[in-house]
């Protein structure tokens, strides 16, 4: 059997091995052709609940366990990742409309978030504290208990094990709820390669799920911990009922990112590093170009040819030959992005190309002259879609780059780096390219966002890892008890 093999896992949800849910099942569709590819497992609030005691139970002893051990199921989680990469990708490709070298990104961030949280374990976790009186005083970090994750469908393996990953290593149980409609990429795999990888049972709960499910995951009292990553309109209820539940949220929600192109630039490279931030995985990335704020006396230019290039982008099924844009992930989406474009070409914004769709195949789309207010400029649209917005000088620019409820990604394209970096100090966001486009992430760096798009890095390399799935216990030891006045 390979280990995606779906006599494993059809119609199951895996708690302790896999089981069957007590909510039934559900189809995983491809969204290229409509086909069914299979059948998940649906969990509901009992299934969450069951979970949960089980994953206090296991997490014990798993806490205590040598790190050296818990490094080692890590590396092997990451090898697994590696060599059955091919298997996976065709999952990622078919579930979620992803041309294939993006679904070849996601396996390979997948190894690499293992690698990186078996290295964590072995990192310093608290340090020695000044005191008053003759002790040892430290404090240290401890397992936060019980980690919920919820991911989203756009990137559904990477949004999930880079949440995962350090929390298993680090000491916790963790219990995972993936997008139904990207319940294998964002989960089975992930149920399989530990499972291969000699995780103990009862640890990892893969329960994919709807908005019932989640709220479970949030509300159960033995859950200590929820990290979620979707929209801002779902981040803000999450955190509401983390706040009134006293647990902590670690919350990467929604983005409308700015990309800055100044006018000393090479214009063919910047129309190239603009469509790829706009148009990757058909702009359903938090961090996609959401606006294209360029100067004035290269604007048209820009304009031009952006339009030219997405004229040219092959949009087909990724498994059925070479294209660059795939399909939107649902009709839903699709009429989302469609309405606002239409809004906006409504309230004045020219149409330089794009705006038309063939089933849930939307073409790539440049929007000029937008008017204030324009919806596609100011929302985040979550497709293909770049708006083009000219401005006059860099304190303008900086103006307009701000003004955003989102702060998640910026991107500033100069020849003057120092220049570049001095413009991004004036905007509020949670990560700056300078001379790149806004879409990136690195297993070794913190990743989150400020404002509409989160409660800040709260994911990533190293240090950001352990004060998101830790707690931090103070720890006193003398060696006579001491003598009291009572």
């Amino acid at each position: 059997m390979t280990l995606m093999d779906a006599k494993a896992w059809t119609g199951q949800i895996f708690s302790d091995g896999w089981t069957t849910s007590r909510t039934g099942d559900a189809a995983v569709v491809e969204p290229a052709t409509g086909a069914e590819l299979g059948r998940i497992g649906i969990a509901g609030p009992e299934d969450v609940a069951s979970a949960a005691v089980r994953a206090v139970r296991a997490q014990r002893e798993w806490a205590a366990a040598s790190f050296e051990d818990r490094a080692a199921v890590l590396r092997r989680a990451g090898r697994l990742f590696e060599e059955h990469a091919a298997e996976i990708d065709d999952w990622v490709v078919r579930e979620t409309g992803a041309v294939r070298p993006k679904a070849e990104l996601e396996t390979h961030i997948a190894a690499q978030e293992c690698y990186e949280a078996a290295a964590l374990v072995s990192q310093p976790l608290g340090e020695i504290l000044p005191t008053v009186k003759k002790r040892l005083s430290m404090a240290r970090r401890v397992p936060a208990g019980v980690v919920g994750v919820i991911s989203p469908f756009n990137f559904p393996l990477i949004l999930s094990i880079r949440s995962v990953a350090p929390a298993l290593a680090l000491g916790n149980a963790v219990i995972l709820k993936p997008d139904p409609r990207t319940a294998v990429s964002g989960g089975v795999s992930i149920a399989r390669v530990f499972e291969e990888a000699g995780l103990p049972p009862g640890l990892l709960h893969v329960l994919p799920g709807g908005a019932e499910t989640g709220q479970a995951l949030v509300g159960d009292p033995l859950v200590r911990v929820i990290s979620f990553t979707g929209s801002t309109a779902a981040g803000r209820a999450v955190g509401e009922a983390c706040g009134r539940l006293l647990k902590r949220a670690h919350l990467e929600l929604g983005g409308n990112s700015a990309l800055i192109v100044l006018d000393d630039v090479d214009l063919d490279l910047a129309v190239s590093a603009g469509a790829w931030g706009s148009f990757l995985h058909q702009g359903q990335i938090c961090m996609t170009t959401g606006r294209h704020l360029v100067h004035a006396s290269i604007m048209e230019e820009y304009v031009a040819r952006l339009a030219e290039k997405a004229d040219h982008l092959p949009v087909g099924d990724p498994m059925g030959g070479q294209v660059a844009l795939g399909p939107l992930i649902d009709a839903g989406q699709r009429d989302k992005v469609h309405g606002l474009v239409t809004a906006s070409v409504e309230a004045g914004a020219r149409l330089a190309a794009g705006g038309t769709y063939e089933g849930l195949f939307y073409r790539p789309t440049v929007l000029a002259d937008l008017p204030a207010g324009a919806p596609a400029y100011t929302q985040e649209v979550f497709g293909p879609v770049a708006p083009v917005m000219p401005f006059s000088t860099v304190e303008e620019a900086a103006a307009l780059a701000s003004d955003s409820e989102y702060g998640l990604s910026l991107g500033v394209l100069t020849r003057d780096v120092m220049k570049g970096l001095a413009l991004s100090d004036l905007i509020p966001t949670g990560i700056v390219h300078i001379n790149d486009q806004t879409v990136d992430d690195e297993a070794t760096a913190p990743f989150g966002g400020v404002g509409a798009s989160g409660t800040g890095s709260r994911f990533g390399g190293g240090q950001a890892n352990i004060e998101a799935f830790t707690e931090t216990r103070w720890v006193t030891m003398q060696g006579d008890i001491a003598r009291y006045p009572f």
